[in-house]
């Protein structure tokens, strides 16, 4: 194990804290460059969709990991983009227009959310963005001489530089990747910032930010953008990526699906975005090797400890029609979510520090290390 000891404020925001995370980060990267040549094309197109729902996981961590303030309407600022891409290809506008105008246009409304937001927390916050959402998904309804109403609209190929980059080729997915990486170091460097710092400071404390000059509520707005633009632009992937976009695609469950991400993950690091991303995609491979494959292997397991081919084939059709509920993949998340929040609200990325902190310290290793001391100012109290 190698032990940092700080000695100055440069080695506290460098961005990579030794050569072993270089090397390291080097490491993954090259195994993502070369996956598109060696993996199957449902992998590759999973991966297109670990890179975008961990943007979107980057994004609502800035939000909710990082400056505290809950959100349930992300599904919302996702369709913003994706519908704002749509729209404007109708008119020929190249991509990196339409995306960076996507990008401004939802980090715009975004900032608008946030001017309402800044006398609710909690679960009256949650309430508020909850009702964006809906707001949102009824306009994308109704206001058909933009959206095309439930009919939904066709998204062009993607055309970069004049050459087309269709959604299952390795370019898309390089294009995703870039999106990704720019998101998560830029997020980095947010952090290191000024901005980021009192993004931390507001979550941490309001009470104690505003004691050391912070403008809360301007960063609240800040945090809001910034969230939401970056959400934009994983909206406009996500729109190319499925080549059709309607407003049921973008509801309630979707932006409850954003969250497990971070909730997964853990909603403190940026690991943990992507480590979500990766859990909650596998979820619906999941579902269908569920439906497909696994009532036959429990029927013939049952066969083999001498079950008759009528028991058997009873319950194969009984695991099948199990497998088949149609609010299987929301119970799936209920319990996931109650089981992070209960035995580990760290997340995925917490874990792996309980167990990198374990070796670091063993054999002097407390298992109170990362109990949260409930000790309050007086004044604390009330925040």
């Amino acid at each position: 194990m190698r032990f940092l000891f700080k000695t100055d404020y440069e080695d506290d925001i460098r961005l990579f804290p030794h050569s072993g995370y270089i090397v390291s980060y080097g490491v993954l990267l090259a195994v993502l460059l070369i996956a598109p040549y060696v993996l199957s094309s449902y992998l590759m197109s999973q991966l297109v969709f670990v890179c975008i729902y961990a943007t979107v996981g980057v994004a609502l961590m800035i939000l909710t990991g990082f400056t505290g303030q809950a959100s349930l309407g992300h599904a919302a600022f996702l369709a913003i983009g994706a519908y704002t891409a749509a729209y404007l290809q109708k008119y020929n506008v190249p991509f990196p227009v339409y995306f960076l105008a996507a990008g401004a246009l939802t980090g715009l409304i975004g900032a608008l959310v946030g001017f309402p937001a800044l006398r609710l927390q909690g679960i009256y916050l949650v309430i508020a963005t909850i009702s964006f959402a809906l707001i949102v998904e009824e306009i994308l309804a109704r206001w058909e001489s933009v959206t095309n109403g439930n009919e939904g609209m066709r998204v062009k190929t993607l055309s970069l530089l004049g050459v087309a980059v269709p959604r299952d080729s390795p370019t898309f997915y390089f294009l995703c990747l870039a999106v990704l990486v720019l998101t998560i170091v830029g997020t980095l460097n947010l952090l290191r910032s000024p901005t980021g710092r009192a993004f931390v400071a507001i979550r941490d404390s309001e009470t104690a930010a505003r004691s050391m000059g912070v403008n809360v509520a301007l960063y609240k707005v800040k945090s809001f953008a910034i969230s939401a633009a970056i959400t934009g632009f994983a909206g406009v992937l996500f729109a190319h990526k499925l080549s059709f976009i309607s407003p049921e695609m973008f509801t309630l469950q979707l932006s409850i699906e954003f969250i497990i991400v971070i909730l997964i993950g853990g909603s403190f690091s940026l690991h943990g975005a992507v480590l979500g991303a990766i859990f909650i995609v596998m979820i619906d491979p999941f579902l269908t090797y569920l439906k497909d494959d696994m009532p036959g292997i429990i029927a013939g397991i049952a066969a083999t400890f001498g079950a008759g081919a009528a028991t058997a084939g009873n319950i194969q059709s009984k695991v099948a029609a199990f497998a088949s509920l149609n609010g299987l993949k929301g119970a799936i998340y209920g319990i996931i979510i109650v089981l992070f929040v209960l035995f580990e609200p760290l997340g995925l990325y917490g874990r792996w520090l309980k167990i990198k902190l374990f070796f670091q310290l063993f054999p002097l290793y407390k298992r109170a290390t990362f109990k949260r001391q409930k000790i309050y100012v007086k004044s604390e109290r009330n925040r």
